[in-house]
């Protein structure tokens, strides 16, 4: 079993900031890809960033590349997601995501473990 604690969800305004964090525990393969989804109400799920730890390979979606930041800290099993330039659209529930091995596609369908999500808020 693998667990996620997500945190560092609030409020902002738009333009401003947020960091987001991931902590992995439990049966950790020696790599493994932690992506970012997020989900809005009314709204799909929407993979926003992956990041593989093998070689440190990061992805992002085009409604975010250049604005957020997919990261790791290697000696806290922790991932980060720094939010930049955040707009309205950006709203929704964040929520960290775990699988063994190499990172794929942006489908939740290939992310066995979740966890509880944390809330963005960006107003005007």
């Amino acid at each position: 079993q693998v667990q996620l604690v997500e945190s560092g969800g609030g409020s902002v305004q738009v333009g401003g900031s947020l960091r987001l964090s991931c902590g992995v525990s439990g049966y950790i393969a020696s790599t493994y890809c932690v992506a970012w989804f997020r989900q809005a109400p009314g709204k799909e799920r929407e993979g926003v960033a992956n990041f593989w730890t093998g070689l440190k390979i990061p992805y992002y979606s085009d409604s975010v590349k250049g604005r957020f930041t997919i990261s790791q800290d290697n000696s806290k099993n922790t991932v980060y997601l720094q939010m930049n330039s955040l707009r309205p659209e950006d709203t929704a529930m964040y929520y960290c995501a775990y699988r063994a091995g190499g990172c794929q596609f942006l489908r939740a369908d290939d992310y066995a473990y979740w966890g509880q999500g944390t809330q963005v808020t960006v107003s005007s």
